[in-house]
């Protein structure tokens, strides 16, 4: 008898007791009262007592039995008691024959292998105290073109700098490169295992696997990694982007826009245009600025002064862009009307039956002739871009303000600067002066930040799906 079938019968997997009608009870149930059984037993309708005639025939099992014990009605098990023990048994005998198998093996009796490296340094691979719970397989080795690179050697011949993470419990490695991630599972050596790049492509290679605790990169993995880096990082020196933001704060200085005088709760107020404008620019271009450090965020005024329409226009303009770069330009004003009730924000963009040269004639001078039709796709592309910024704009204003503050839509119109930068432009206003209500939100902090976060969502959404898409229309 093997030590595993003893222990099986040690704990009891073949039970001792015979439930059976008419049959005896022997072993250690035979010797517990029938109290403990009793209440259960009389309460089932399917264990009658057993009539004389049936008592006074004896069963073939019970002659058989050398110790026939007492003889009890028919029992059955108690619901909800009778199985638990054996699925305990069940499961310890389980364990017992796998723990047996795997010591016959040959291989370490806890299955632990020592790991690669830890999930936050990198840069100690095969450390001690980290440990693996798949073995390795020193038996399947690689073939003579796959010998496998070290560590050092493998991050070399991928790129400049990687950045390196293993995780020693899962198996799993990331590689970081100029904003790019593959990651991976080690695997025996020889076997194929998915790449997962940049989160939207799947990559098929030999996988790494562990050599005495180290990881070993196939050269073909190193190779199929590289390639994908160096694609993904060429790609982006000609996928669009929006390399600038330009904010513009209307009015200023000598020019105080439009202006509103109320009196609310016993005090008189005063509210200037420039003043509101330059307040939410600033807050905006600070929230810009901190979002995308890698591009440039320019004001038209940073303080109360007075840049003309044409000073406004021309450093927008005069913004040096790459073949592959864009520009934003969204102005910030406030609203005033005759009518004290009027209210509400608005978003203009530029009218597109409005029609403007954009392109850089000397750009085409030797193809003059499609100067007016790339001219129109620039156009159309600037018009449905504004449209996508005034939406975006206009409905994170309207989730931030709710009903305190109506929305009145947007709208097209030739304003100076939106027609004539060579971008797409919008122009935001926030409110009325004129109008108590309005002049209470543009005059209190809170609201006029919630507003000016707003219109930083807006632009970050946009900013988002344009380069996302690389350039929506005109790049495609």
């Amino acid at each position: 008898m093997t030590p595993v079938t003893s222990m099986i019968l040690k704990i009891g997997i073949f039970p001792r007791v015979n439930i059976r009608r008419g049959g005896p009870v022997t072993g250690r149930r035979a010797r517990r009262k029938p109290g403990r059984f009793s209440a259960p037993l009389r309460s089932s309708p399917a264990l009658r007592p057993r009539s004389p005639q049936q008592a006074a025939r004896p069963s073939a099992w019970a002659s058989a039995t050398p110790h026939p014990g007492r003889q009890f009605p028919a029992m059955q098990p108690i619901p909800g008691r009778g199985v638990r023990p054996r699925f305990l048994a069940l499961a310890i005998a389980f364990f017992a024959l796998s723990f047996s198998a795997f010591a016959q093996s040959g291989d370490s009796p806890n299955g632990l292998q020592q790991g690669v490296g830890r999930p936050e340094d990198s840069s100690l691979p095969g450390a001690p105290g980290e440990s693996s719970p798949l073995p390795e397989s020193p038996s399947q080795a690689p073939g003579p073109a796959e010998q496998g690179l070290s560590l050092d050697d493998a991050m070399k011949a991928i790129g400049p700098d990687p950045a390196f993470r293993w995780d020693p419990f899962f198996r799993t490695g990331n590689i970081s490169l100029s904003g790019h991630h593959a990651s991976f599972s080690a695997a025996y050596p020889g076997e194929q295992a998915p790449v997962i790049f940049d989160s939207r492509e799947i990559l098929s290679l030999p996988a790494p696997w562990l050599e005495n605790g180290l990881l070993r990169f196939p050269e073909s993995f190193v190779a199929g990694i590289k390639r994908a880096f160096d694609d993904s990082i060429l790609s982006e020196q000609f996928r669009y982007r929006i390399a600038a933001i330009v904010v513009d704060p209307g009015h200023g200085g000598r020019d105080p826009g439009a202006q509103g005088t109320h009196t609310i709760n016993g005090k008189t107020l005063t509210l200037s245009e420039k003043d509101i404008t330059l307040k939410s620019s600033l807050s905006l271009y600070s929230r810009l600025s901190a979002a995308y450090p890698d591009k440039r965020v320019l004001l038209t005024r940073d303080r109360d002064v007075y840049p003309t329409l044409e000073e406004r226009t021309l450093l927008a303009n005069s913004v040096p862009l790459k073949d592959n770069e864009a520009i934003l330009y969204v102005s910030i004003h406030a609203n005033a009307s005759l009518n004290r009730n009027a209210r509400g924000y608005e978003v203009w963009y530029l009218s597109p039956d409005y029609r403007r040269d954009l392109i850089d004639k000397e750009k085409f001078q030797d193809s003059a002739e499609i100067i007016p039709i790339v001219n129109d796709m620039l156009q159309e592309e600037f018009t449905n871009e504004s449209i996508m910024i005034a939406q975006a704009i206009n409905r994170r204003i309207g989730e931030a303000m709710g009903r305190s503050l109506p929305a009145r839509g947007l709208k097209a119109e030739e304003w100076f600067v939106v027609r004539n930068v060579r971008m797409p432009s919008v122009l935001v206003e926030l409110g009325f002066v004129t109008n108590p209500a309005d002049a209470e939100i543009l005059n209190s902090e809170e609201s006029l930040k919630k507003l000016t976060e707003a219109i930083y969502k807006g632009i970050t959404d946009f900013v988002t799906s344009f380069e996302s898409s690389g350039g929506f229309i005109f790049n495609q």
